[in-house]
């Protein structure tokens, strides 16, 4: 955190350039132009320049050269560690360029690198048409689709990156670049998981599907101690479910959901959310055992619309809370990883604190030839959250994270990019293994070979990384 009073930019001549506006310390709409979703993450840049259009994108990566800046991107965000904001430089903000254009009859979409999830799914559904992207609408398309994009269609049709078939973006030397297979297919594969090593992406083109607007949906919730047999259940039963449905294993204390009695929220529980994306009948028997499983103290898994359920968890996650992860693929849900789940369950004090396990598997695990993703082997990707809603108690629940993290240590099998939070340069290469690792760093000396894109889960063109 910062903390401290920003130095402003000089003017670098942007004011009279851009089609959007800057704001710099001291003006009216700088302490609303400053804060990015992790309320943890206190900078304070030098400036925010808002731009319109591809064109103050360009005219803000040539003046961050000529200034020797290093600034930060800002789509919608949402990172974790604070990517998208940085202290006394350059941050380059997105979030006016969200327009949506979808063609139903090519199914593709055109998605500017300011729109947010909930935004793209309104779009895309109201075609009956859907892009793979996330669990909490609110999250920048941007980030997470250059870092992977986990999400509730991830069993039946891939990740985010597997549906990206182009993109435009401007390169540190201030060029604007058309990547796809067709042109530049290197730098494409690189921003399939690269994160924003390689310029500032202005705008996606993705690949759609089709895609019921109604789902079923929601979540099981048992008291912590049924949690040993409902973990028992849920392994078995994850073993063999269809690809048509994608579930989230959650400890934590219980949220103040709509439907859940009053005397329930606050205690420990255990709990399976799950979007099953096929027929209702056929989602009925694909659920029935998990949901037979214990005595569930509350279920509210049902028909429900795609739009909705992609809500679910943004009450969780709001703009302004504390949050701080770690994180870690593992190849299995084995005794061992059970007991120390369970074990530091009964130790989560914040009501906002949690330890999310997702299932892995199905299409994510066959669509891995063309993107820079390492995770397609692993069998369930954990991330531990240390959150509260203030500062208060936030050093202790990190703490708790860690510690649940380093016990699990000899199980780790990667990490996915996006839940990194600021690790150093081994976790980065940890993210994407040493093959990936190599070609992504001869990508970046060719495209950017000053990192001037540095403020990400860096690839170093020097060798090294750094968050």
């Amino acid at each position: 955190m910062s903390g401290t009073t920003a130095m402003a930019l000089p003017a670098m001549g942007l004011d009279d350039l851009l089609h959007g506006d800057v704001v710099r310390p001291g003006d009216a709409e700088y302490e609303t132009a400053r804060r990015v979703w992790n309320g943890s993450i206190d900078r304070r840049p030098g400036a925010v320049a808002r731009c319109a259009d591809e064109h103050d994108v360009v005219a803000c990566v040539d003046a961050a050269a000529r200034e020797g800046l290093h600034p930060a991107v800002r789509g919608g965000g949402h990172s974790f560690p604070g990517a998208s904001t940085c202290d006394d430089d350059l941050v380059i903000d997105l979030r006016r360029m969200r327009r949506i254009e979808v063609d139903p009859d090519r199914r593709v979409a055109r998605v500017g690198a300011g729109a947010l999830l909930g935004e793209l799914d309104a779009a895309t559904l109201a075609h009956g048409l859907s892009v793979p992207a996330g669990i909490v609408s609110h999250t920048g398309v941007a980030g997470l689709a250059l870092g992977g994009g986990l999400g509730w269609q991830q069993r039946r049709h891939g990740l985010t990156i597997d549906h990206l078939r182009a993109a435009t973006l401007v390169t540190a030397d201030g060029h604007l670049v058309h990547a796809s297979e067709d042109s530049e297919p290197e730098l494409l594969w690189g921003l399939r998981g690269g994160g924003g090593n390689f310029g500032v992406v202005t705008e996606f083109e993705f690949d759609l599907h089709p895609m019921r607007p109604a789902v079923t949906a929601g979540a099981v919730f048992w008291p912590l101690d049924a949690a040993p047999e409902v973990i028992e259940r849920y392994r078995e039963w994850a073993a063999g479910a269809t690809d048509e449905v994608t579930s989230i294993l959650v400890l934590r204390r219980m949220p103040p959901l709509e439907g859940v009695p009053a005397e329930f929220v606050g205690t420990l529980v255990i709990a399976v959310v799950a979007c099953h994306s096929g027929p209702p009948e056929v989602a009925e028997v694909d659920l029935a055992a998990l949901r037979s499983c214990a005595n569930p103290m509350i279920d509210l898994i049902g028909p429900t619309s795609f739009l909705q359920h992609q809500t679910f968890f943004d009450a969780s996650y709001p703009h302004g809370w504390h949050y701080s992860v770690k994180a870690c693929d593992i190849g299995a849900l084995d005794d061992d990883v059970i007991g120390l789940l369970l074990a530091a369950a009964e130790g989560i004090r914040s009501p906002r604190s949690s330890i999310v396990v997702w299932q892995m598997g199905g299409a994510v695990a066959r669509l891995g030839s063309g993107s820079a993703f390492r995770g397609r082997d692993a069998a369930f990707t954990l991330n531990i959250n240390g959150n509260t809603e203030t500062a208060s108690g936030f050093a202790d629940e990190r703490a708790w994270a860690r510690r649940l993290w380093e016990d699990l240590r000899p199980h780790h099998a990667g990490v996915y990019v996006n839940f990194l939070m600021d690790e150093g340069a081994d976790r980065v290469r940890d993210a994407y293994g040493p093959d990936v690792y190599e070609r992504l760093l001869a990508l970046k000396r060719r495209v950017d070979p000053e990192n001037r894109f540095r403020r990400n889960q860096n690839i170093d063109p020097d060798g090294s990384a750094s968050a």
